[in-house]
């Protein structure tokens, strides 16, 4: 099925972490937009009901789902190599693979919380970093886009495992930018990286399960979706190396 038009018609999207609430939001709007939507899950079932949801959503949406483990290098690159292959190129990689761990204070933090962290918060964003890198660079418009939180740049005592693997993403997303403005030489980055910072994230199944929380600052993950298909209408140079706050900055 092609596509029925939008801002990103003809652009080749891949989502990590789609499974997900933020992940399932921006399948949905990346397919409004017009993009082909390639998505990847650990958890092949929700990811199906995900996909399936986009497609019924917008019929006339290319949208499919590839179960991928993102925790094997050689997984990744082997998907980001059949995206390009199936398409023809990648315009973007979405970074929603997510995860938290806390605890009541600085001094019962458990380290077990930062080797879970370290994997799903850090490792994640290595390997597909590395795995669309050059798929990446050969777009005209490629775009890489973390979601990070406040909590990276201002981290709380309880947070620290959190935080500190928020930040290290941070800091692996900039190193990518940095790439990519190398490559872009004199005329400038071809492809960006940034960084979309929220508080939290919010949606309607945790508004349901919380009807008297009011969840200030929070981000809708339909708002989050939105900023996301947003970065493809800046030039890349305006996007490379930023943070976008969604949230007020600290």
């Amino acid at each position: 099925m092609k596509n029925s038009g939008g801002p990103l018609e003809g652009a080749v999207i891949a989502v990590a972490g789609a499974a997900g609430p933020a992940g399932q939001a921006a399948l949905l709007r990346l397919a409004d937009a017009g993009a082909t939507v390639v998505g990847a899950d650990a958890d092949a079932e929700r990811l199906a009901s995900a996909v399936d949801a986009a497609r019924y959503a917008h019929g006339g949406a290319t949208v499919t789902g590839d179960t991928v483990d993102l925790l094997d290098l050689d997984a990744t690159r082997a998907w980001a190599e059949k995206t390009e292959r199936d398409f023809g190129r990648v315009d973007g990689l979405v970074h929603l693979v997510g995860g938290w761990r806390g605890s009541s204070s600085f001094a019962t933090t458990e380290l077990g919380d930062w080797e879970v962290l370290e994997r799903l918060l850090i490792r994640t964003v290595q390997h597909t970093s590395l795995a669309f890198h050059d798929g990446l660079l050969r777009s005209d418009r490629g775009r890489y886009l973390l979601v990070s939180a406040a909590g990276a740049s201002s981290p709380t005592a309880g947070n620290a495992a959190y935080a500190a693997a928020k930040a290290a993403a941070e800091a692996w997303t900039l190193a990518l930018a940095d790439s990519f403005r190398k490559a872009g030489g004199e005329t400038g980055p071809g492809a960006g990286a940034a960084i979309l910072v929220v508080k939290a994230l919010v949606h309607d199944a945790m508004r349901a399960e919380r009807p008297n929380a009011k969840f200030a600052g929070f981000t809708d993950v339909t708002d989050l979706a939105d900023a996301v298909a947003g970065a493809w209408d800046r030039p890349a140079e305006e996007v490379n190396g930023q943070r976008l706050w969604l949230t007020p900055h600290p």
